[in-house]
């Protein structure tokens, strides 16, 4: 089970060698990735490029749901726990002595405030997918600690999708041919024979009494 994550994409924008985190080189694409921090075992980015609102199934963008692909590079400590996690839940670790990091799939529902990981591969140092687990479960961030690494990386991504919005507005129709916003379809509003008769005729106010007509 090998398949690509992020083809071309992420092949192009980045290199990373299977190493302690401390001595690892990575050369991430600022143009693709954005970082937003480093703990003792983790590297968290976002996929910049790759931001989009949903769509319904007519296809009317829906600017509530926030859709984001986000990358974690591995110190070997967390590499180790990966794998020890697997052994013992009886899962492969085939191919995992080339773990180095993972892809997660981020849904946001921006009303309710809560985030979802709908799916999470496992990758290896050339990129291709270990493993692929999924989830249905939704963690509200406004109930997520300060202190919180994820929650300081959700809030991250919350507050650049907020400086972004427009951006993120128009790659979503532009690139995925998605039709503006139900609630920003104009509706032509047929005209009333009765406003139309009014017009005509021009209607009387008070004033009218003393010659004068609206």
């Amino acid at each position: 089970m090998n398949k690509r994550w992020g083809a071309g994409i992420l092949a192009a924008a980045m290199i990373f060698m299977a190493a302690p985190q401390a001595d690892a080189t990575e050369v991430i694409s600022e143009d693709v990735y954005q970082w937003v921090q480093s703990t003792a075992r983790q590297n968290y980015y976002f996929n910049k490029q790759q931001f989009y609102f949903a769509q319904d199934d007519a296809g009317y963008m829906t600017p509530d749901i926030l859709l984001v692909p986000v990358l974690k590079t591995y110190d070997q400590v967390q590499i180790r726990d990966v794998v020890s996690k697997r052994r013992w839940k009886g899962l492969s670790t085939s191919g995992y002595d080339d773990l180095v990091g993972c892809a997660e799939y981020l849904k946001f529902n921006l009303k309710e405030q809560t985030v979802q990981v709908t799916k999470h591969d496992d990758l290896d140092s050339d990129w291709g997918v270990l493993g692929t687990t999924t989830s249905d479960k939704v963690v509200k961030i406004t109930e997520l600690s300060d202190k919180d690494v994820d929650a300081k990386f959700y809030r991250a991504i919350l507050q650049y999708a907020s400086s972004h919005y427009q951006e993120i507005y128009d790659r979503t129709q532009t690139v995925k041919g998605a039709k503006a916003p139900k609630s920003e379809v104009k509706r032509p509003t047929k005209e009333s024979a009765k406003d139309s008769k009014d017009k005509k005729k021009g209607r009387v106010t008070k004033s009218s009494k003393r010659g004068v007509r609206e």
